[in-house]
């Protein structure tokens, strides 16, 4: 199967997180870029109120070995900036979801809410809902345990959202 690993990371929890998970399925991984310096409180800021607005910033076309729709599996990471999807994954669902013919989620975040309305929000983007979903947050007891049923569902073709580390 042809998987691909797509993310944003503002802080690199994200990063580290697909890092896992690229590695884990042997499978080719990008990270986006809308060149927007998202450093510092200032940055936290205008991603938040990027967010809050639905704001679409440009995003380069991601450098993949094969044509996005070529892919079986696109898995999008993204964290959770006020309640929604980051600006630049966003973007990325905008300009390419229609080429990708099956997704799946990961979101990070740093609350206790589970987010599980960003997936139907990224869902709204693509051809087909999302096969597998995960909401974790890093360093959080259970991260580890809910990245493995992830990758548990993906490997043995369980498709069906997840879960959530607390």
């Amino acid at each position: 199967m042809k998987i691909l690993c797509v993310y944003y990371s503002r802080t690199g929890n994200t990063e580290k997180l697909m890092e896992e998970i690229a590695g884990e399925l042997g499978c080719e991984k990008v990270r986006l870029s809308d060149g927007v310096d998202r450093s510092g409180l200032v940055g936290w800021l205008r991603s938040g109120m990027q967010a809050m607005a639905r704001h679409v910033p440009q995003v380069d076309k991601p450098e993949t070995e094969l044509p996005l729709g070529e892919y079986d599996l696109v898995i999008i990471g993204t964290p959770v900036w006020a309640g929604r999807c980051s600006a630049p994954v966003r973007s990325f669902l905008t300009q390419f979801g229609e080429e990708l013919k099956r997704v799946a989620y990961v979101i990070t975040r740093a609350g206790d809410s589970h987010y599980d309305e960003v997936f139907d929000q990224m869902d709204l983007y693509v051809k087909r809902p999302h096969v597998q979903a995960v909401s974790i947050r890093p360093n959080a007891v259970g991260a580890d345990f809910w990245r493995d049923e992830f990758l548990s569902g993906l490997k043995g073709g369980d498709e069906g959202r997840s879960g959530d580390a607390r």
